[in-house]
């Protein structure tokens, strides 16, 4: 549901935060794919995570998703998950010239060192650009879905039921491709999925207020009413 006309100045604000949430989105995707290959140790509720530390910028990705879903509509939503495939697909293609580029013999980093850390980018990144295209598409429709469906009500609802299936479906075709092409041991699949799966739906649920107290400071700031969307 659009909302009323927007002044010069209301534009030009509303112009602003879509740009630092679309900064934001782009600048988390891009820099899940460098970092992916270091892998952490968590223990919550007596369950231990195994987890590469790509995933801790990732849930944000799907949050501000679902706040430029609810704030500015689907087709903005859209726009700014193609414009996160581009970027990223603009860095993988720095990193393969960087790794076709010879280090000089005074560089702090050797070319044993560069392909050490980003060798396999092009593999994981090719796969988690598949699963992200998949997810992120899937997560703004649902979202949209459950927002007509509710006239615009519960927010905690179409954000978590909207995320946490995309979740599941970027885990595992990410997982899938992986393992297709001998990165990662079909006898580690299922382990990985359910891992990956739990510790994304607990970090879903954690955000939902965040996403509350994001929509909640936009439409204060606007006036808009509940379903509302910025008109731009």
């Amino acid at each position: 549901m659009t909302g009323r006309p927007l002044n010069a100045e209301e534009r030009a604000a509303a112009h602003r935060i879509l740009l630092i949430l679309s900064a934001l989105f782009i600048a988390s995707l891009v820099t899940c794919n460098l970092i992916f290959r270091k892998f952490f140790t968590w223990e919550f509720g007596g369950m231990t995570f195994e987890q590469s530390v790509g995933l801790l910028p990732y849930p944000l990705t799907f949050l501000v998703t679902d706040l430029i879903s609810e704030l500015f509509g689907r087709r903005k939503a859209n726009q700014v998950v193609v414009a996160g495939l581009v970027a990223s697909l603009f860095v993988l293609g720095m990193v393969l010239l960087a790794q076709v580029a010879p280090a000089a013999v005074w560089s702090p980093v050797s070319d044993d060192q560069f392909t050490q850390v980003f060798g396999q980018t092009t593999l994981a990144v090719g796969a988690s650009m598949a699963a992200y295209l998949l997810a992120q598409f899937v997560d703004v429709r649902i979202f949209h879905f459950w927002k007509a469906l509710t006239s615009g009500r519960m927010l905690w609802l179409r954000n978590n039921l909207s995320t946490i299936p995309s979740q599941f479906l970027d885990t595992f075709t990410v997982l899938f491709l992986l393992c297709s092409v001998g990165e990662i041991e079909w006898a580690m699949f299922g382990a990985l999925l359910v891992n990956g799966f739990v510790f994304k739906l607990l970090v879903a649920l954690a955000d939902t207020p965040l996403v509350y107290l994001g929509a909640w400071w936009v439409r204060r700031r606007f006036g808009l009413a509940f379903g509302e969307e910025l008109n731009l």
